[in-house]
């Protein structure tokens, strides 16, 4: 394991802990030490996961039951749940070598803009990003349609062909938005056909992971998940933990996205009481900010079609949805093919709406999940947030190898309103279930029972650390 790196509660700083590397120590029970003096103790005393547990656990239980719950998953959780299914790593977005016009200056624009966001290399996103870039300066160049000018002698160059280079870059953009479907696919598709037992396993514990957060209160504001991902996972996790998800997608046959947010939701009206309905449990909020791989742009309508978890290749439910089977930019993966600058922001200008709506609420607690905080759209609105004083950040990382997480905090100048949960142990999402994240359910029955455990004398204080539990004597 690595170094792993915790805030909670009112302790102020940052808690580094280091390896246990003592050779009598009991490295399994007590797996960290102390890298510094700090609240938890003296530099080098052991830290066992069962004191984890009693500081972080608690916490996280009361952030959950703030008025209003946010969850932001990142590209770490797919990660997390196609490694543990397959033990293979993603593909990574993969890089286009070969474009047919423009290579070099798309190239050159795409790099520098990766090494702006703080990573050495490129990737096709940013590759598609200076294609549309390069699309609409060049549709400016081309609106008059004046006639291409004749070419002067040699030995001067020739006045390159705009319109034909309009039109390559088109097909190239259709082109890389294939290529950027099919590594999406790929990862579902290995998760599909993975060791049914693994796939068993890995599933049990994404249910988990997701109702920790879902499981609240009728009198809580229903949970808002908020994903950056393409893929399906999410969706996946939610039908098998028999969680309904509220989007703005309306209809059955072929959803359509809706412009208008219209606050539904799921009631039932109790027996014997009139005019009360009830909030239904096992139901919350969902906004993909970046557009997924089953979304496609129809006669100017975003719908959704029916495109199966682990599906191959997008192109035959493409053509069933009456397009051509390279018609790739009509799939809604941002960033997409654009024509303007109305078309460019939306739908995504209606889901960052939808995301900066519910974050900067008082009294609302945002929990990160494998998001990197490469997206300056994304934090931006978590720093509006927090100038909201009664808000909240939980950010659960498996690493910072960019180092904008930490630089995130610094910059944010609100470290009292950020708990921080990150290492390959900590930011582990089966070591997360299994320890820390509160307990998928509230039972009315088990708690119901604990009160008349305690009653009759069955049940005794128990002091552990930080917080106080309860043993069963009988």
């Amino acid at each position: 394991m690595n170094i792993q790196y915790i805030k909670v509660g009112s302790v102020p700083e940052i808690i580094r802990l280091l390896p246990n590397s003592s050779e009598q120590a009991d490295s399994y029970s007590y797996p960290f030490t102390l890298s510094a003096n700090c609240a938890w103790g003296k530099q080098e005393a052991e830290i066992s996961i069962e004191n984890l547990r009693q500081n972080i656990e608690p916490w996280l239980t009361a952030l959950f039951q703030s008025e209003h719950l946010n969850l932001l998953i990142g590209a770490g959780l797919s990660t997390s749940i196609q490694m543990s299914a397959t033990s293979l790593p993603p593909a990574g977005m993969g890089w286009i070598s070969d474009l047919a016009v423009c290579q070099s200056e798309i190239d050159t624009f795409a790099t520098q803009a990766a090494q702006a966001a703080g990573r050495d290399k490129g990737n096709i996103e940013d590759q598609i990003r200076a294609i549309n870039e390069l699309i609409k300066g060049l549709e400016i160049l081309t609106v008059l349609n004046t006639p291409q000018p004749e070419n002067p002698p040699a030995p001067h160059v020739a006045y390159r062909n705009l319109k034909a280079d309009l039109k390559a870059l088109r097909g190239e953009l259709s082109r890389c938005l294939g290529e950027f479907s099919r590594s999406v696919s790929t990862g579902e598709y290995l998760i599909k056909n993975a060791d049914p037992k693994r796939k068993e396993e890995t599933f049990n514990y994404l249910v988990s992971f997701l109702m920790s957060f879902a499981s609240r209160t009728a009198t809580r504001d229903r949970l808002h998940i908020f994903t950056t991902n393409y893929d399906r996972i999410i969706e996946v996790g939610a039908e098998l933990a028999g969680l309904r998800l509220i989007d703005r997608f309306v209809g059955s046959i072929a959803p359509v996205f809706r412009s208008s947010r219209l606050e539904v939701d799921y009631h039932y009206n109790p027996p014997g009481i009139r005019g009360e309905p009830r909030y239904l449990e096992g139901v919350a909020r969902f906004t993909k900010l970046h557009g997924s791989l089953d979304w496609h742009e129809q006669n100017s309508a975003i719908r959704r079609f029916g495109l199966p978890f682990g599906a191959r290749s997008v192109d035959p439910f493409l053509e069933a949805e009456g397009h051509e089977s390279n018609s790739y930019e009509q799939l809604m993966i941002y960033p997409n093919s654009v024509k303007d600058r109305e078309t460019a922001e939306y739908p995504y200008v209606e889901l960052f709406r939808d995301f900066a709506a519910a974050t900067s609420r008082p009294n609302s607690t945002l929990v990160t999940y494998g998001y990197s905080f490469g997206d300056e759209h994304i934090n931006r609105v978590i720093e509006d947030m927090l100038t909201v004083p009664s808000t909240h950040i939980v950010i659960i990382a498996f690493g910072d190898p960019l180092g904008r997480i930490m630089n995130f905090i610094t910059k944010s100048g609100r470290k009292a309103q950020i708990t921080l949960l990150m290492g390959d142990h900590l930011g582990d999402l089966k070591t997360l279930v299994d320890n820390y994240l509160p307990k998928p359910a509230i039972d009315k029955a088990s708690i119901k029972m604990a009160e008349l455990l305690k009653q009759r004398g069955f049940m005794q204080p128990k002091e552990l650390g930080n917080s106080t539990d309860s043993e069963v004597s009988l």
